[in-house]
């Protein structure tokens, strides 16, 4: 017993000399970093004729405008989204990476842009919704995915995951347009406004400290296939490209094999808005071109809201910061 009450007092002296006098200097106070915001960025649209209109970007936690330099996020939503570009500005963030970051509240460490599509001659997706509530909503934010696994396993689509080949595939929304599209394109999509789109790009690099080396594209269906469209027009923008439920014009194939950039398709096994096969298309096209570095994933699971699962893991981004130009 007397050398525990030793063992005791000899600790109770040791922490009695780390405890600082009162007349030591106080510590001086961390600034704490700049909260996430999100801004309404107006500019003028070559692509409406001159229209004013206004696109969203992001801003993550610690961001300044001083000489540290972030990874860019462009994210081109899909046909359901488009809009006015002001009070529909909303609809381009209910899904995809801002959503994350914005909405659900997850620590991603990406500026991210997000325009929003002109309805062009397109009939209205849904004529009667309402402009979501650009806010952050309160409470704790979403819990970061374990590494090297993909959230959300409860979104399932009802079609069996069992399907034969192309023909016995079930009905959709891509009888709509016919055969695999050869152009790599669906009716008036983002390559019309592309001239805007990277005109945003240059201004947030500029602007908002964006590194030119870390850009990154990807997109959900329709902004699938331009993300795809994109990386062929300008090769030598990206650092990675992530089409989600979305393919390409295996034409570009070469292009983008010379370029070289990391491509990630990920498709659903139950998409009957977009063929699966149509994204083994792309892959084959580019791997037979000789690209040195693409991946394609398949979640036989899910239908054409496999960007949800995607979206909501880890892995996508942890593989776009594992790339620079």
């Amino acid at each position: 017993m007397a050398g525990l009450r030793y063992t005791v007092g000899v600790l109770a002296l040791f922490l009695a000399s780390c405890t600082p006098s009162s007349s030591a200097p106080p510590m001086p106070e961390q600034a704490a970093p700049p909260e996430p915001a999100l801004v309404r960025v107006p500019y003028t649209s070559t692509a409406t004729g001159g229209d004013t209109r206004e696109f969203l970007l992001y801003l993550p936690s610690g961001h300044t405008d001083g000489t540290q330099q972030w990874p860019v996020i462009l994210f081109l939503h899909g046909n359901g989204e488009r809009g006015n570009g002001r009070e529909d500005l909303g609809h381009a963030i209910v899904h995809g990476p801002l959503m994350e970051a914005w909405k659900r509240k997850r620590d991603l460490p990406f500026i991210m842009i997000a325009p929003q599509l002109p309805q062009f001659d397109q009939p209205a997706y849904n004529p009667d919704r309402t402009a979501p509530d650009l806010s952050r909503p309160d409470g704790p934010p979403a819990p970061r995915p374990p590494h090297g696994r993909q959230a959300n396993p409860e979104f399932k689509a009802a079609t069996p995951l069992v399907r034969d080949n192309a023909a016995s595939f079930p009905s959709g929304s891509h009888e709509r347009y016919g055969d695999y599209p050869e152009n790599g394109l669906l009716p008036q999509g983002w390559e019309l406004v592309a001239e805007d789109v990277m005109a945003m790009v240059d201004s947030v690099l500029a602007r908002w400290n964006g590194d030119p080396d870390r850009v990154y594209v990807t997109g959900l269906s329709y902004g699938g296939f331009s993300a795809l469209h994109y990386a062929a027009r300008f090769p030598d923008r990206w650092a990675a490209i992530a089409p989600i439920v979305g393919t390409g014009n295996p034409a570009d194939a070469p292009r983008l094999a010379q370029a070289g950039t990391p491509i990630w398709m990920f498709g659903g096994g139950a998409d009957t808005a977009i063929k699966p096969h149509w994204l083994y298309t792309m892959a084959a096209a580019l791997e037979d071109a000789g690209h040195p570095d693409i991946r394609l994933t398949i979640h036989e699971d899910m239908g054409h809201d496999a960007w949800k699962r995607v979206y909501a893991g880890q892995d996508l981004y942890d593989w776009m910061l594992s790339n620079r130009r």
